[in-house]
C-alpha cells in the first residue's frame, strides 16, 4: 500500500505524479495532487487546474486575474 505525501493516508489506489523537474510525488487522491502540485493564481490564490494563462513566469486562472494584477494583453480564448 502507498501513502499520501500530502495526507498520509495508506491506501491501496494510490498513484504517482512525475513533475518536469523529476520530482515523484505519491497520492490517494487528485484532490490531494492538486493542493501539492498545482501552481496557485498570482491575483486570487485559487489553484489552476486547467490551462490558465502565463506571462513572463507569472501564473493566473484567467485573463481577468492576469489583468487585474497589471499583466496586459492576455485572452483566455482567441475570438474565431
Amino acid at each position: 500500500m502507498g501513502v499520501c505525501d500530502l495526507c498520509g493516508n495508506s491506501y491501496d489506489k494510490t498513484f504517482t505524479v512525475t513533475t518536469a523537474e523529476g520530482e515523484t510525488r505519491t497520492f490517494d487522491s487528485f484532490e490531494c495532487a492538486i493542493h501539492v502540485i498545482a501552481p496557485a493564481c498570482e491575483h486570487c490564490g485559487c489553484k489552476i487546474i486547467g490551462h490558465g494563462v502565463e506571462s513572463n513566469g507569472r501564473y493566473f486562472c484567467c485573463a481577468n486575474c492576469a489583468s487585474r494584477a497589471g499583466v496586459e494583453g492576455l485572452k483566455d480564448r482567441v475570438d474565431p
